[in-house]
């Protein structure tokens, strides 16, 4: 199936819509069809964990770009 669309003519509002659809849409599929590693799946399930059992830290959005730009 091609569909061609008009990207130029497209407002910016809707692209992005388009593109939160077709996102959604995408990670139903990938989830449904064992497209995302299990590993993933482990990694981000003991992430959530962490979270909860309080032995996850978070920092402010300011500070951690300061960190990553002492990096580069």
């Amino acid at each position: 199936m091609s569909v061609s669309l008009n990207y130029d003519q497209m407002p910016i509002s809707e692209k992005f819509l388009m593109l939160e659809e077709l996102w959604e849409n995408m990670s139903n599929d990938a989830t449904q069809k064992g497209f995302t590693p299990q590993w993933h799946l482990n990694i981000l399930e003991q992430r959530e964990q962490n979270i909860q059992n309080g032995k996850s830290t978070f920092s402010e959005l300011e500070e951690a770009k300061s960190r990553l730009q002492k990096l580069v």
